[in-house]
Parts: structure tokens; C-alpha cells; sequence
């Protein structure tokens, strides 16, 4: 069996929304991506391997579309995904899991320093080397995407409100490609956010021991 006998199925089309068509694989990634942000929210250690899941469905439903920055933004997501794994089990030394923190000054330096680059260069090589009709957007999400994702493999507690602001433009973009039930699934996980932001707030300085015990049971 060939890797295009696995991926022509998924990217058939299952059903019609809007009169858009949705494939199996805009339709798993709805999935895993909900329940991915869902366990995030509760400090479980599971969302790294959905997770990778999900970028795995968005990277053929994303290059289908045209996405070319948030397709190869899932490749950098799997990369930090293993990363983030192995920080969460790792990172709070010997025996204890990952705290939550609060983003430090030279930490939000950094991230708006490397944001503002990756943004710009991002566009203009979307602009000029592709057929994006969005270029300076999809670079856009994919920065705040990959400063959110660097920030929730280290616990940051503002990594949400990054989430948060890359929902907000990630919404109208996928209306905009006619992928309605991707725009649906990041309406959920705005919700997500909110709630996850509530859950890490009220943890902060916490290690996520009830969630290591959930996962270890």
C-alpha cells in the first residue's frame, strides 16, 4: 500500500457544509484538535500526541488549500510538540512536573522581536515565491502560533492570550478559504483558550500532579 492509497481517502470529500465541500481530513482535524486543546487546558500530558495527530491532518488540509505557511507551520508544531513532551515530564527537575509561570520581561522581548521578524519574513517569501492570496495573514497566525506553542511547551501562562489573539484572525481566515468546519473548530477552541487561561490562572505555580496521576491511572 502506497502513502497516496492512505491520503486520497481523507481528502475525499464526506460531506457539504455551506455548500462547501469537507473532507475526512478537515473532519479528523476538527476532532483532534478539539480534544488536543481540551487536554492542554487540563495540564494533560496526552495532548503532545494528539496533538501531532492533528498537525499530521492539517498539513494535507492546509496544503489543499493553498495555507502554505500554516502547512509547513504544523511541521514546526511536531518538532515542538516532542520538545514539549519532554518538558512537561522533564523540565521541573527530578521528580516533579512542569510548573506554571507568568512570562518574564526578556521572554516577551524576545518573543515580540522574533514575531515582528517572522511575520515579515513570512510575507514577503509567501508573497513573492507562492500563490497565497493572504500571505501577510497566514504569516500572521503562523508567528503568534509558534510563539503560542513555545510558550505552552514551557508553561508561560500568556502563551493563551496568544492563542487568543491567533484564534481571532484564524476564524475569519478559514471562513475566508471556505474551510467552514476548520473556522467552527477554532470558534472552539477560542472557548478552549479562555477556559484553559482560567485553569492555568488558577494553578499557577502548580506541578499538574492531578493530571500526571489521570494519565498514569
Amino acid at each position: 500500500m502506497s502513502l497516496a492509497d492512505i491520503v486520497d481517502p481523507l481528502q475525499r470529500p464526506l460531506a457539504t457544509l455551506l455548500g462547501t465541500p469537507v473532507s475526512w481530513t478537515e473532519v479528523l482535524g476538527f476532532g483532534s484538535g478539539a480534544l488536543c486543546v481540551w487536554l492542554v487546558a487540563r495540564q494533560h500530558i496526552s495532548n503532545w500526541p494528539v496533538g501531532i495527530a492533528n498537525n499530521l491532518f492539517f498539513i494535507l488540509l492546509f496544503t489543499g488549500s493553498g495555507l502554505y505557511a500554516d502547512a509547513t507551520l504544523q511541521v514546526v508544531f511536531i518538532v515542538l510538540a516532542v520538545y514539549g513532551w519532554w518538558a512537561w515530564t522533564h523540565g521541573g527537575g527530578p521528580g516533579a512536573d512542569l510548573p506554571v509561570r507568568r512570562t518574564t520581561r526578556a521572554e516577551w522581548g524576545l518573543l515580540l522581536v522574533a514575531g515582528a521578524a517572522g511575520t515579515l519574513v513570512l510575507t514577503l517569501v509567501l508573497g513573492r515565491f507562492t500563490d497565497s492570496t493572504v500571505p501577510f495573514w497566514d504569516a500572521l497566525t503562523t508567528a503568534l502560533s509558534l510563539a503560542a506553542t513555545y510558550g505552552q511547551c514551557r508553561k508561560l501562562l500568556e502563551s493563551w492570550w496568544l492563542w487568543i489573539a491567533a484564534d481571532l484572525v484564524y476564524i475569519p481566515l478559514y471562513a475566508y478559504k471556505d474551510l467552514y468546519l476548520t473556522s467552527l473548530l477554532y470558534v472552539g477552541f477560542l472557548a478552549l483558550c479562555v477556559a484553559g487561561l482560567r485553569n492555568w490562572s488558577a494553578g499557577l505555580g502548580g506541578a499538574g500532579r492531578p493530571e500526571r496521576a489521570e494519565a498514569a491511572g
